[in-house]
C-alpha cells in the first residue's frame, strides 16, 4: 500500500499542469525546500511552488478580506459605546447590537464532533502539554523528549522540597534532601499504587509469582497492590537493574530498581528513581513564543519541524565543561504479564502552532511585490514536512494514526475557523492525502470565537481534535475591543471579573456539550512562573478538576510534577461530574470589566500598575528585537522569573494603552516610567554579555519599541504586539 500511495502521489505530481512561477522566493527558501523538506516524497520543487502559488492566489485576498472584517466589526463595536457612553451598561441591548452585526452568531443546534483517526494521547490520555519555541532545537528536543521524566530530579532540583534544616539544593548530593525526596516520591506510590498492606518506605525487594508482583516487606511479610491490575509489566536492563511498570489513569510510571546505583545502594529495596510519563503532548510552537521575521528565521522554524518529523534532528552543546549531544529519544520496550511485548512511546505526541492570520512575511513575495500571508506560508509547509511522518520518512513515529495536528491561533470568529479548514482541505488535496488528515487544534483565546465557540466548533467538526483558554491574549483582546467603553480594572482585579470565570467554564462546558470527552483535548493555560514548582502543585489541581485534560507547563520538571495531578484526578469522571451543572452565561461573558467608583485605583496604585506592566513589556521586547528571542524567563518587577511572550506582551501594553486613553494617566507618566523601569531592566540583564543597554540614552530600537507598543496600543490591529515587533527586529537585523 505504501509503494501504491507513492506511485500515486508521484504520478499526481507529474501529470498536473506546472504553472509558471512569478513569486519572489527568497534563494535560501528554495535551498531548503530542493535540498531538505522535498527529498523523499516525490514531489518535485516545480510541482511544490506551482501548487503554493495556486493556494496563495486563492486563499490571499480572502485573509485580507477576514482581516478587514475583523477592523469593520471593531469600529461598530467602538461606536456603539461611543452613542451609549452617557448610558448603563446593558448586557441584553449590547447583546442584541451584536447579534444584529453579525459578531454573534445563530447557536447551533446539537451535534458532536466527528474527528477520526486520532492518537490515543489526545483522545484518552489526560496529562500534562508543553509548548516549547520550535525555533530553539536543544528546547525543541527537550521538550519531545519530556514524555518520561525523572521524578526523584523534578522533586531534589525544585522548591518542592524545602531547604531548611539543611536540606540545601546546592553543592553535591544532599542525603538530607535526597531522603526528603525519597519520602515525597514514596508517599506519592503510597497513594497512587497503595498496597494491601503496609507502605513503601517498608518494601525491601519485588518477586514475581505467575507474572504478578509481589512485595516482600521488611518484617519478611509479603503483599501486593491493592488493585493488582496496576502493574503492567516489566523492563529488565541487565546487571540486576530493572523496571517494574505502573498504570493509572491511563497514566504510566516506572519504579526503576538498581542496588548497584548510589541512590539503589541505600534504599532498602533498591529503587534508585520513579520515572514518571510526564508530557504527554507538545505543541512545538512556530508563534508567540518565536521571533521569526524573515526567510533566514523561517528556513530555522521548518527545519527544526523537519528534523521533528523526520526524527533526526540533533543539537550539539556544551554543559558544564562537557561536549553533549541531545537527540530523540527511542520508544520503550516492556514485557507484559501476558508475556508479550509493548512497545511505550519514548516522546510527547507533537503538534504544531502556526501563525495566525494577521501577519506577512519577506520570505517570499507575490508579483506585486506584496509580502505574502505568514499564515498561509506556515500551513503549506508544515503540513508538507509532516508528510515524511505519514509516510515512514522518520526514524520514529509520531502518529500511529497518520494524521497532523496544527493548532490554530487568533482566530476571530467562525469565518475564520472555516478559512482554515478550507485551507487545509486544499493542502490535502495537493499532497494527495486523504480528507481531514490534518486536524485542527482552535485556541479559544479571542472575543469573537469565545462567544461563537460552539459555531466554531460545529464548521470544524471533523477535524477538531483541541480547544483551550489563554487568559492573556482573551483578556488583551478583551480590553482593546471594548476600549471604548471606559478604564479597565488592574490586571490583578481582572482575575476576579464575572467575566473571566465564565469564560473559562464555558470552553469546558462547549467542549463536552459537542462530543469532547474521551475523543479531543480541552486545554487549560500556561504556568508563567517556572522557578515557583511548589506554588503550582498546590495550585494547578485546578485544571483537571475544572474538566481539562490537558494544560500547559513551561519546563519538562514542571510535566513530571504536573502528571501526578493527573494521578490524583481521573479527569473524566470530572466531566460528567461537570457536564451536569448550570452551563456558563453568555451575559457574563460579554459583561465589561470597567473600573467603577469602588474599585477606582489610587495615583499609587495607578503608578505601581504602570510599572508592573512598563517592566514586563520592557524586559520581553528588549531581547525579542535585540537577540531574537521570542520566549524566556524574565524576572518581573519583584525579581521572579516569569516565563514571557507575546501574549504577556499584549495584555500588559493594550492595558496601558486603556488607561491612557481614558486619562487615568499621561503620555510623560507612561515615558517617564518606561525610563524608571528600562534602568531596572538593565540591571537585572547585567550578566547578559548580548544585552544592549537602554538606559541612560533611551535612544535603542527596542526602547522605542516598547513604548510604542504601550502609547500606540490602541491603533494597532485587534491589539496585537506583532506589527511594531517585526518591524523593529527587521530594522535590528
Amino acid at each position: 500500500m505504501k509503494i501504491f500511495s507513492r506511485f500515486f502521489k508521484q504520478s499526481i505530481t507529474q501529470t498536473k499542469k506546472i504553472n509558471e512561477i512569478s513569486l519572489d522566493i527568497s534563494e535560501n527558501l528554495k535551498e531548503f525546500v530542493n535540498d531538505e523538506l522535498l527529498p523523499g516524497l516525490n514531489i518535485s520543487p516545480e510541482y511544490f511552488w506551482s501548487t503554493f502559488q495556486d493556494v496563495l492566489n486563492k486563499f490571499s485576498i480572502r485573509n485580507k478580506e477576514l482581516l478587514d472584517k475583523r477592523e469593520d466589526f471593531q469600529e461598530k463595536i467602538n461606536n456603539w459605546h461611543i452613542e451609549n457612553k452617557d448610558e448603563s451598561f446593558d448586557v441584553k441591548k449590547y447583546k442584541t447590537f451584536l447579534e444584529s452585526i453579525g459578531y454573534l452568531f445563530p447557536r447551533s443546534g446539537n451535534f458532536s464532533i466527528k474527528t477520526f483517526n486520532v492518537d490515543p494521547e489526545i483522545r484518552k490520555i489526560a496529562g500534562p502539554q508543553l509548548v516549547v519555541p520550535v525555533m530553539n532545537a536543544r528546547f525543541a528536543l527537550n521538550a519531545t523528549n519530556a514524555r518520561w521524566g525523572s521524578l526523584y530530579d523534578a522533586l531534589y532540583g525544585t522548591n518542592m522540597i524545602s531547604e531548611s534544616d539543611g536540606a540545601i539544593r546546592e553543592g553535591g548530593y544532599n542525603p538530607i534532601r535526597g531522603n526528603r525526596v525519597i519520602a515525597f516520591a514514596k508517599n506519592f506510590l503510597d497513594e497512587t499504587f497503595p498496597l494491601k498492606n503496609g507502605k513503601y518506605n517498608k518494601v525491601v525487594n519485588f518477586e514475581f509469582i505467575k507474572s504478578e508482583i509481589v512485595f516482600i516487606l521488611d518484617d519478611n511479610s509479603k503483599t501486593a497492590l491493592l488493585n493488582k491490575d496496576q502493574y503492567i509489566g516489566y523492563m529488565d536492563k541487565g546487571h540486576g537493574s530493572y523496571g517494574l511498570l505502573f498504570k493509572n489513569n491511563n497514566l504510566h510510571i516506572e519504579i526503576q530498581v538498581d542496588r548497584s546505583h548510589p541512590i539503589g545502594q541505600e534504599d532498602p529495596a533498591g529503587i534508585k528513581d520513579i520515572l514518571v510519563e510526564s508530557a504527554i503532548t507538545t505543541i512545538q510552537d512556530c508563534e508567540d513564543s518565536v521571533a521569526a521575521v524573515d526567510a533566514e528565521d523561517k528556513i530555522i522554524v521548518y527545519r527544526n519541524w523537519l528534523g521533528l518529523m523526520k526524527g533526526d534532528l540533533k543539537r550539539s552543546f556544551n554543559k558544564n565543561g562537557k561536549y553533549l549531544t541531545r537527540e530523540l529519544n527511542g520508544d520503550r520496550r516492556y514485557l507484559l504479564k501476558n508475556g508479550k511485548m509493548i512497545l511505550l512511546p519514548g516522546r510527547s505526541l507533537l503538534l504544531v502552532r502556526n501563525v495566525g492570520h494577521l501577519m506577512t512575511n519577506p520570505a517570499i513575495k507575490d508579483q506585486n511585490d506584496n509580502e505574502i500571508p505568514e499564515g498561509i506560508m506556515d500551513a503549506f509547509f508544515t503540513i508538507c514536512a509532516s508528510i515524511h511522518d505519514i509516510e515512514g520518512n522518520s526514524l520514529f513515529k509520531n502518529s500511529k494514526t497518520k494524521s497532523i495536528y496544527i493548532v490554530k491561533p487568533k482566530m476571530h470568529g467562525p469565518e475564520e475557523v472555516q478559512f482554515t479548514c478550507d485551507l487545509f482541505s486544499e493542502i490535502e488535496d495537493i499532497f494527495n492525502l486523504p480528507r481531514n488528515t490534518v486536524k485542527l487544534g482552535i485556541m479559544d483565546e479571542e472575543r469573537r470565537t469565545t462567544v461563537n465557540l460552539k459555531e466554531c466548533i460545529e464548521i470544524a467538526k471533523n477535524r477538531v481534535i483541541f480547544i483551550n483558554t489563554g487568559f492573556l491574549d482573551r483578556t488583551g483582546d478583551e480590553i482593546h475591543t471594548s476600549m471604548e467603553a471606559g478604564p479597565m480594572v488592574t490586571k490583578g482585579d481582572m482575575k476576579k471579573e464575572k467575566w473571566i470565570n465564565a469564560y473559562e467554564d464555558w470552553n469546558v462546558d462547549v467542549g463536552l456539550e459537542t462530543g469532547f470527552k474521551w475523543n479531543a483535548q480541552i486545554g487549560k493555560g500556561m504556568w508563567a512562573m517556572p522557578d515557583e514548582m511548589l506554588d503550582m502543585y498546590q495550585s494547578k489541581t485546578i485544571h483537571p478538576k475544572s474538566g481539562a485534560n490537558c494544560a500547559w507547563v513551561p519546563s519538562p520538571t514542571a510535566a513530571t510534577l504536573h502528571a501526578i495531578h493527573y494521578h490524583q484526578i481521573f479527569v473524566q469522571d470530572e466531566q460528567d461530574r461537570i457536564s451536569k451543572r448550570k452551563k456558563a452565561s453568555l451575559d457574563d461573558i460579554l459583561s465589561i470589566p470597567l473600573i467603577t467608583s469602588k474599585n477606582m485605583p489610587s495615583r499609587q496604585e495607578i503608578q505601581k500598575e504602570l510599572d508592573n506592566n512598563a517592566q514586563g513589556i520592557l524586559g520581553y521586547v528588549v531581547r525579542w528585537i535585540d537577540q531574537g528571542i521570542g520566549c524566556s524567563k524574565v524576572p518581573d518587577i519583584n525579581d521572579i522569573g516569569l516565563m514571557e511572550d507575546r501574549a504577556t506582551c499584549r495584555i500588559s501594553s493594550q492595558h496601558i494603552s486603556n488607561w491612557l486613553y481614558h486619562g487615568l494617566c499621561s503620555k510623560e507618566q507612561v515615558i517617564d516610567t518606561m525610563k524608571k523601569m528600562a534602568r531596572i531592566v538593565d540591571l537585572q540583564n547585567k550578566n547578559d554579555t548580548n544585552y544592549r543597554p537602554m538606559a541612560p540614552s533611551f535612544d535603542g530600537i527596542a526602547f522605542k519599541a516598547a513604548c510604542d507598543l504601550a502609547i500606540k496600543g490602541k491603533d494597532q490591529p485587534s491589539g496585537y504586539t506583532e506589527p511594531i515587533l517585526h518591524e523593529m527586529r527587521l530594522k535590528r537585523k
